[in-house]
C-alpha cells in the first residue's frame, strides 16, 4: 500500500505530531505508516483522509503489481 501522507501533509505545512493529534494516533505511527512500516487498519486510513478533507483514494492505493 503506497500513501501521499507526506506529501499532504507538506501542502497543509503541518508537522507529524499535528497530523497524530488530527486523527488520535502517535507521532511514531505517522512516522511508520510514512515510511511504510506500517499499514494503517481502514478506519484509520479514512481518519486520515478525513482529516486531509480528500477522498481515501487520494491518500491511499495498492502498490502496482509488476
Amino acid at each position: 500500500m503506497k500513501n501521499r501522507i507526506r506529501i499532504l501533509r507538506a501542502e497543509r505545512e503541518w508537522t507529524q505530531a499535528e497530523l497524530a493529534h488530527r486523527v488520535g494516533i502517535s507521532r511514531q505511527a505517522v512516522i511508520s505508516i510514512e515510511k511504510y512500516k506500517y499499514t494503517p487498519s481502514l478506519e484509520l486510513a479514512f481518519k486520515i483522509a478525513k482529516a486531509f478533507e480528500v477522498p481515501i483514494t487520494k491518500v491511499f492505493r495498492p502498490e502496482e503489481e509488476e
